[in-house]
């Protein structure tokens, strides 16, 4: 089968890390658009589309944050899947009809996550499982008919709707990553930072590395619609 062609909608406004780890964990030909800069693809001809992280929150007004839930509506109701990161997942909740608020603290760290249900996105993930985060906003309410997929104490942390997948975590951070997002962590304390940076061990980045399947399960999941959608043979018309 011919290689999988993603969008890749870059929402990082700084962050030197992100092409680099979705480059090397997803396995397609990438087509990148800095959106934070407000470039958006001027076609819908993808496979598929992965929003990733992003400092801004999706409740700000910035032209580009329109602007990319305008073309992210677009191509969903195109029957485009999605995967969203973190403020990815955040975003495709808003489009969807789910509310993002700010929890008034920050999840930072190798954490533990609980399975709710089974998904294609989380298949041959434990049902408790560790992931690094980064967040201090959350979706507050799903979209209407999405379903539950993980979530811990500081809320939702997986969810789909259709062909739409999210998570809240990070399984496309390595250790650098990690380590240089939670020095950049202003709002953190002295104490709070030093327990975070000492939490990112061979060991936790080891446990983590199981929560990268996702991207191997939405590419798998991916694949196979495409390959459905190639074989359906056009319904002769009436006329």
């Amino acid at each position: 089968m011919t290689r999988l062609r993603i969008a890749l909608l870059n929402a990082a406004e700084t962050d030197t890390h992100t092409r680099r780890n979705f480059r090397r964990e997803v396995d397609a030909d990438l087509v990148e658009y800095h959106v934070a800069d407000g470039t958006f693809p001027e076609t819908y001809n993808f496979d598929a589309c992965i929003v990733t992280g992003s400092r801004a929150s999706v409740y700000w007004d910035r032209p580009w944050i329109g602007g990319l839930k305008e073309w992210v509506g677009d191509a969903i109701e195109r029957g485009i899947p999605f995967l969203g990161v973190c403020f990815g997942h955040q975003l495709l909740a808003d489009v969807l009809g789910g509310q993002v608020e700010d929890m008034g603290e920050y999840e930072i760290g190798y954490r533990q996550i609980t399975q709710r249900t089974h998904s294609p996105l989380l298949s041959g993930i434990d049902s408790e499982f560790t992931a690094f985060t980064t967040h201090s906003d959350r979706v507050a309410r799903l979209p209407p008919g999405a379903e539950l997929l993980a979530q811990n104490d500081y809320g939702v942390h997986a969810f789909r709707k259709d062909d739409v997948f999210a998570v809240q975590f990070h399984p496309e951070y390595d250790m650098r990553t990690a380590a240089d997002i939670a020095s950049g962590k202003e709002q953190l304390s002295d104490e709070r930072l030093n327990q975070v940076l000492d939490g990112i061990t061979e060991e936790n980045y080891a446990a983590a590395c199981e929560a990268k399947t996702v991207f191997e399960n939405f590419t798998a999941y991916v694949r196979e619609q495409v390959s459905v959608a190639s074989n359906q043979v056009p319904t002769p018309s009436d006329d």
